[in-house]
């Protein structure tokens, strides 16, 4: 067994897959991402590629090792593709299905018996993922948050299967090797921070939809009265409707409390396609992006 890991898989390239992809690759990691198709993995190379050249704007990282970060990550469709792979960080979408079917390939094609899998689920149960596989014990939560590069906390979430040598070896790596903070978690939807930071956010949209106060005003009190730095309608729109409605009926289904229960203006929304700052529109408006 090898003492720290160098052969890295991340699965999908969004925010966070990109996040975690590109903390592992300043890190000295080798890493392979898969993409669903070519053009989600350009997508992911090109949005990899802006966050280190931002990194060098602002003088964070030496514009010789975000080249050779860059080089050191590889883009591929095929799962297959992970068959060498020490550690697979899985951050597809935050959907049961398309997750336990990812494990349940995973299980199939990484080759090394002594590989770990990870989901960086913001809500699903891991013991949900690990009985999928042959290697339950091998399985845990490694939840990063968004911007990771920024970001120095990481939940670390275990099962009822997961051992104490995959405990210690996952932590190793998010402490040692990524220089991160890692907090430990119970097998429960939400973990620690969504378990109290979503309620609080279903909170504001309730409050929003019922009339008691403003967009603006809601926002205001939590920045100027609590010191918080983004109000929570903001903070929503920066994590996502879609995902927040995810994670919220995540919660629900487990705990059955009324407080996780997505309120209608979050799923009016959401089918509206209105989830924030990835789609220009939510509780706020964005303006596109500039080229490069």
């Amino acid at each position: 067994m090898a003492d720290r890991f160098e052969h890295i898989g991340v699965i999908g390239s969004g925010l966070m897959g990109s996040g975690i992809t590109e903390v592992c690759a300043r890190a000295g990691l080798d890493v392979t991402v898969v993409e669903v198709d070519p053009a989600a993995a350009e997508r992911g190379r090109a949005r990899l590629e802006g966050s280190l050249a931002t990194a060098v704007r602002r003088g964070k990282l030496p514009e010789e090792e975000a080249e050779r970060a860059l080089a050191r990550v590889a883009y591929e469709t095929d799962l297959g593709a992970l068959a060498d792979r020490q550690l697979v960080v899985e951050a597809i979408t935050e959907d049961e299905r398309a997750k336990v079917e990812t494990f349940r390939t995973l299980d199939k094609v990484v080759a090394a018996s002594d590989a770990i899998f990870a989901s960086n689920t913001s809500s699903i149960p891991i013991m949900k993922l690990a009985t999928v596989t042959s290697r339950p014990e091998q399985v845990v939560g490694l939840h990063f948050f968004n911007p990771v590069p920024v970001l120095r906390l990481v939940e670390l979430v275990t099962s009822l299967m997961t051992s104490e040598e995959t405990i210690a070896r996952a932590s190793d790596f998010a402490t040692g090797t990524l220089d991160k903070r890692v907090i430990r978690s119970q097998d429960r939807a939400g973990f620690i921070v969504n378990a109290l930071l979503i309620p609080y956010l279903l909170s504001s949209i309730r409050m929003l939809e019922s009339g008691f106060a403003t967009r603006d005003d809601i926002d205001a009190g939590m920045v100027e009265g609590c010191a918080h730095p983004m109000g929570p309608l903001a903070l929503a729109d920066l994590i996502g409707l879609d995902t927040m409605q995810a994670v919220a009926e995540s919660l629900y289904d487990e705990f059955k409390e009324q407080l996780y229960a997505p309120p209608p203006l979050l799923l009016r929304m959401v089918e509206a396609g209105l989830l924030g700052r990835k789609s220009g529109r939510g509780f706020y408006e964005y303006a596109p992006k500039a080229a490069g």
